[in-house]
């Protein structure tokens, strides 16, 4: 009768120790075994095992943790760990009162004041530490720690203490180095410490200001921490012996992106010195497919970090025969080889993965995919003068500008401009507002696996690293031409370069092939320019402007045709224009953009200094659809609608659409509408469709009633951006001063409602704007968000199309 009240967990308990008792004699490993019966049985609350973890439990344990327990399940060498997850991290701050005293400190924070942000982030990141921990957290990490010990037969070991936060490691944003990671940690107080730590480092100055930059709310960023099992716990002479030696990897290489070549990053010790870009490693690249080494670079090494005795690491000087040879062998080079196949051929897609070797067996630390890579063409090009300077590749394209040597962050601040050559060190964090500044970026220490080499790929930045002489030889203000494929600097301009960076680019024949969701769309100006780029692999024109038609092929302004009875000439010579692009493209559709010449620009047309007034602000003045219902001017606008109506009736172009420009209100539109109707263009006519140009904040914030009067959405970035930052666009002050951004939080947000209240609607949404051309970062915003269509500039139709594969691709192996 007594059993039959025992609890079943008693009986599970009783049973995992009567088996303990049953192996007490047996082997070691068999020891093991049941010690990790035993371990699968511990069911913790706020702490998970590395063995249980898959990229689905990326909001429980982050992205770093989730990919480490994908690569567990792949059988790779991994070494265990725990991760205290994102659930122990809320309790903390709502139990102990720490969340509404964060809010408090930093919800109405100005990033812009240094002072200010660096007095928040201390406040926060003292109240974290100076919290104690709940008793339940307490006691599962406890556990967890006392059985991965076990685990190596020690009663307490060594471990690493990473963060894992959940927007860590992003495509989009470079949060390398901004989290803190503490090696060689021992003892159960000095893991507590750490974990807090781990978790005060969300709330870094650094950290903070990136979260703003890239639109992520802080209440959805939270960090799990991994506690993994130390490699490394040698004594210093074993270090400087050579016995411990870490590094980088890619399966791909990282700066020309060829498929068929494996780079790897080395040096002795722990691979903090490189990762932080402390030291030049040895660098090798291997051939895919045979595993040979065909290229070696010698790195100097200069130093090793070296895990203390007792607890924490230090950096020491490398001895002067380690620095002048190669830190890997031929054996370990093919584990290296062998390893980086499979993370691949797991993944199914590039990775980007830390390793260390210990007395010659190989862990892997970490992978991610790469996650921007480019394709290079051979393409030899002869230069006439000698290179002044060499360094590693990182960041590939050319770049001719002014050189601005760069020793402090605060000489940084009055000294670097717009288009200058950024020559330092090496970067940090800190230098990223600089780095976006500079045209390109060399540093005279650091691997492919920088700061600078890291953020200058995001950026899309030509950079050079590792270049030694660069701060003697480089001289301040000297013009020089950056190579970020060769690695070489040149002196003054050798415009060979650029003919060939632009032979590199993506063929038509390469972007046809790749299939993506978001449509890739075309801007064109000029008609006959279409049978340069008929051929493209874009899906339809996101904006056809006339104002190329009226200014070279009509010269005068329509209402002084209209005076002269030549109405018929405007409206056959702007159906013209639009004919010749909708047969050569047919039947992909055309988006016919009304006029949106300014009153200074009509001024400048034959007769039209009599019919247009002189503004003090003509780009917020009488444009757009505000002149299609003026009665100054509805009579020109009812010519550019018969136009679009010939060509879709009388030459039976139907893949004609129309697109109003700068509307302002609800009630112009419906005008709009009505005038377009009574000549015989409208909404429902077949395929016939309207789409409105989303360039006034009116229209976001009325999103839901503007979408009852259109078929499409097409944002004009350009004017939407100076029109919610209150920014003159063509202020080449407030350009210089870094004002005018796209990707500003309050656009991004404008555009991010204007997609969700469209789809809504069943309304679809593009952009016609630059930006998604420019920045991969803002390209990948908007396809989070769904949006339907980019429209871009011809020469950068194939290279963006490639990019949205990419995304899409990692957007889907993220899911």
């Amino acid at each position: 009768m007594f059993l039959h009240r025992i609890h079943p967990h008693i009986y599970l308990r009783v049973y995992v120790n009567l088996f303990f008792k049953f192996c007490s004699e047996h082997s070691k490993r068999t020891f093991k075994n049941v010690k990790k019966f035993q371990y699968s049985v511990m069911k913790l609350k706020y702490v998970a095992f590395l063995k249980d973890l898959s990229r689905r439990d990326l909001l429980l344990v982050g992205g770093k943790a989730a990919n480490l327990g994908e690569m567990k399940k792949a059988d790779l060498p991994v070494p265990d760990a725990f991760v205290v997850t994102t659930n122990a991290f809320k309790k903390f701050i709502k139990d102990t009162g720490c969340e509404e005293e964060i809010v408090r400190i930093i919800e109405n924070i100005d990033v812009d004041n240094a002072t200010n942000l660096q007095i928040a982030s201390e406040k926060v990141r003292e109240l974290i530490d100076k919290t104690t921990l709940p008793d339940e957290l307490v006691e599962e990490i406890i556990k967890a720690y006392k059985h991965l010990s076990t685990e190596y037969g020690e009663d307490a070991i060594y471990v690493a203490v990473r963060s894992s936060a959940t927007v860590e490691d992003a495509p989009n944003a470079s949060f390398a180095g901004l989290h803190s990671t503490l090696l060689n940690v021992k003892g159960i107080d000095n893991l507590l410490r750490s974990i807090k730590i781990c978790w005060a480092s969300l709330f870094t100055p650094r950290a903070i200001f990136y979260r703003l930059q890239k639109g992520i709310k802080h209440e959805k960023s939270l960090m799990a921490v991994i506690v993994q099992k130390q490699v490394g716990i040698l004594t210093e002479r074993d270090y400087l012996n050579g016995k411990i030696k870490a590094g980088v990897g890619f399966t791909i290489h990282p700066t020309t992106g060829e498929k068929h070549k494996i780079l790897i990053e080395a040096s002795w010790g722990l691979g903090e010195s490189i990762v932080s870009g402390i030291v030049s490693p040895d660098t090798y690249v291997i051939d895919k497919k045979s595993g040979d080494v065909i290229e070696k670079y010698l790195g100097s090494k200069e130093k090793i970090t070296v895990a203390q005795e007792g607890g924490g690491i230090k950096e020491v000087e490398t001895p002067k025969e380690l620095r002048g040879q190669y830190c890997l062998n031929d054996y370990e080079l093919k584990k290296l080889w062998e390893l980086s196949l499979k993370l691949e051929e797991y993944y199914r897609f590039p990775q980007d993965f830390e390793w260390i070797i210990e007395d010659g067996k190989v862990y892997l630390l970490q992978s991610r995919p790469v996650t921007v890579f480019y394709e290079k063409k051979e393409e030899e090009v002869r230069i006439k003068k000698p290179p002044i300077l060499k360094g590693l590749p990182a960041s590939p394209g050319v770049s001719i500008g002014r050189v601005k040597i760069i020793k402090t962050l605060e000489e940084a601040r009055w000294k670097m401009m717009y288009g200058d050559i950024l020559v330092t060190k090496m970067t940090s964090p800190d230098f990223v507002p600089y780095m976006r500044m500079a045209s390109g970026i060399i540093t005279s220490e650091g691997g492919v696996t920088s700061h600078a080499a890291i953020v200058s790929r995001e950026l899309g930045i030509p950079c050079i690293v590792g270049a030694k002489d660069a701060l003697t030889l480089l001289k301040d203000g000297q013009l020089v031409t950056l190579d970020g494929r060769s690695g070489f600097v040149y002196d003054g301009e050798v415009r060979e370069l650029m003919v060939r960076e632009k032979a590199l680019e993506v063929s038509p024949e390469e972007a046809a092939k790749l299939k993506t969701k978001t449509k890739v769309l075309m801007n064109l100006g000029i008609p006959l320019e279409v049978e340069k780029y008929k051929h493209l692999p874009f899906e339809g024109i996101g904006l056809m402007r006339i104002e190329f038609i009226i200014a070279e092929w009509v010269r005068e302004h329509p209402n002084h045709l209209i005076e002269k009875n030549e109405e018929q000439r405007y409206v056959d010579k702007l159906a013209e224009g639009i004919a010749i692009v909708a047969k050569a493209v047919y039947p992909r559709f055309v988006v016919v953009r009304f006029s949106d010449f300014k009153t200074n620009e009509y001024r400048q047309l034959l007769g039209g200094e009599r019919f247009e007034p002189e503004e003090a602000n003509p780009m917020l003045g009488w444009r757009g659809a505000s002149r299609y219902i003026s009665d100054k001017f509805e009579k020109a606008f009812r010519l550019e609608c018969r136009a679009v109506r010939k060509v879709r009736e009388e030459l039976g172009l139907d893949n004609v659409w129309v697109m109003i420009p700068f509307v302002r209100t609800v009630w112009e539109m419906e005008k709009c509408l009505k005038i377009m109707e009574e000549e015989g263009l409208k909404r429902g006519m077949g395929n016939f469709k309207i789409w409105l140009m989303a360039e006034v904040p009116s229209v976001v914030f009325l999103a839901e009633q503007f979408s009852k009067l259109c078929d499409g959405f097409s944002i004009g970035s350009n004017d939407l951006t100076q029109l919610i930052l209150g920014i003159d666009r063509d202020s080449a002050i407030l350009a210089n001063m870094g004002y005018f951004d796209e990707r500003n939080e309050a656009v991004k947000r404008a555009i991010k409602h204007l997609v969700e209240n469209a789809h809504k609607n069943g309304i679809t949404v593009s952009i016609c704007g630059q930006a998604p051309s420019v920045y991969e970062d803002f390209l990948e915003f908007l396809i989070d968000i769904g949006i339907d269509s980019v429209s871009v500039n011809p020469d950068v139709v194939c290279k963006t199309k490639k990019h949205i594969h990419e995304i899409e691709t990692r957007k889907y192996l993220r899911h």
